[in-house]
């Protein structure tokens, strides 16, 4: 991006790069002066950032600063502006959202200050043939990314905005506490703020546990949060949301037609997206609740599958519908589960999972190729004597033949229990 050149480098392209760099250096070191350049400018230009209190603007300029630095620093190495640069921008839109700050003049900071940038570069430019050609290539990214951040800032702050200020929070906390007590509004504004989320006695839905992942979050995380999910229906349709301390919970409702798989992975991909924009959430999902008189009971299956999760500042997705009975049991599973494995058979995971897994893997791979040894060996891309001998080794090592069903059931349950040891979050607080 911005003034990456392509082919031979010839000396006067190497000249416009280095008059380049000196300019973003000088910016650089000049950034804090800069950024209150911005602020004032923003304060002088749009009348709502006028009479902003000491603390408003502080923030302010502390949002100015940050998009110079990600600004520059995107410039300097020549590639795209991420989201992972401009992350911090989701929990200044929603600030904004939260105490009515106009969208408009949200927007309109990023065009000032994206003038005072640029004239930033033309000043330091200065009047030579070669700055003003340095100066040139910096234009293009200069727009892209006023661009690109206002997309982002104005997507965040809608999605705030229709998630805090345009439902009543009130009356989503109580729509939720019907519905987890297992029946549906009798009348008034809370059953109609039901079929509004599209949930009838008779809908089939799935429930969301998450919590937030991010060490050390604030307040604002778990709200931003349930903004997006919110908005993660399918066709846009609205989810029912609701932030309880530090627990979110969520109702989405299936598509007519649909199966849960579908829910699962809208809400895959939008935890990929809350990731990627430093907004990490674990998640647990229930199996289908057929009708609201089940809600109570896929409420404590979404904990539960949360509870399975470990701890990991990258978050994470269990998802009950995607399980198999065999594997959820595995999960949850007490101290006593795992006693009761051979030490042999322990010991030998232990070993295999410090040399990378491999006869673990083809124990599994056996299996669901149906003991067929041959098919095994395909699957796992070895000889068939290979695999012939990583069984032989297996039973040598634990005592188990994995020809026989009663020792293979034997090594899947230590090996699923040994997969799933190490998950052991307590479940999230009211």
């Amino acid at each position: 991006m911005g003034g990456a050149t392509t082919g031979p480098v010839t000396a006067g392209a190497a000249a416009v790069a280095a008059e380049r760099g000196r300019i973003l250096h000088d910016l650089l070191e000049d950034l804090e002066a800069l950024a209150e350049q911005g602020m004032e400018a923003i304060r002088a230009e749009i009348p709502a950032y006028a009479d902003l209190d000491e603390r408003f603007a502080e923030d302010v300029r502390d949002q100015v600063l940050r998009h110079y630095r990600a600004n520059i620093a995107s410039f300097a190495e020549e590639r795209d502006v991420t989201l992972e640069d401009i992350a911090f921008t989701r929990g200044a839109a929603s600030r904004r959202a939260r105490v009515g700050f106009g969208l408009e003049d949200y927007l309109a900071a990023y065009r000032v200050g994206r003038q005072v940038l640029w004239d930033a570069v033309v000043a330091r430019a200065g009047e030579s043939p070669l700055g003003h050609e340095a100066a040139l290539t910096l234009a293009t990214p200069v727009m892209h990314y006023a661009d690109f951040a206002s997309t982002f800032a104005a997507r965040a702050y809608v999605e705030f905005q229709q998630y805090v200020v345009a439902d009543a929070d009130r009356e989503r906390r109580d729509l939720l506490e019907h519905l987890l007590s297992g029946e549906l509004p009798a009348g008034g504004p809370l059953l109609s703020a039901a079929q509004g989320y599209g949930i009838g006695a008779d809908t089939r839905m799935v429930v969301v546990a998450a919590v937030s992942a991010a060490p050390g979050d604030g307040t604002e995380m778990p709200h931003a949060a349930s903004a997006a999910i919110a908005r993660s229906g399918p066709g846009g349709r609205q989810t029912l949301v609701v932030v309880r301390q530090s627990e979110i919970v969520a109702v989405p409702v299936l598509a007519p037609g649909a199966g849960e798989g579908e829910v699962c992975d809208r809400l895959e991909a939008l935890g990929e997206r809350l990731r990627r924009e430093h907004l990490p959430l674990t998640m647990g999902i229930s199996t289908v609740a057929d009708g609201v008189g089940e809600l109570p009971r896929a409420y404590g299956e979404a904990r539960e599958a949360l509870s399975c999760l470990a701890v990991s500042d990258e978050g994470g997705l269990a998802a009950l519908p995607r399980l198999r009975a065999f594997e959820y049991l595995a999960m949850r599973a007490d101290g006593t589960a795992r006693r009761l494995v051979d030490p042999r058979v322990r010991a030998f995971l232990d070993e295999d999972r410090d040399r990378g897994g491999v006869l673990t893997s083809t124990v599994r791979t056996f299996a669901s190729s149906d003991l067929n040894l041959r098919v095994a060996a395909e699957a796992l891309q070895v000889h068939q004597n290979t695999a012939q001998y990583r069984l032989n080794r297996i039973e040598e090592r634990t005592g188990r033949n994995p020809r026989r069903i009663a020792d293979l059931i034997d090594l899947l349950v230590a090996i699923e229990l040994d997969r799933c040891g190490c998950r052991a979050a307590p479940p999230p607080g009211r």
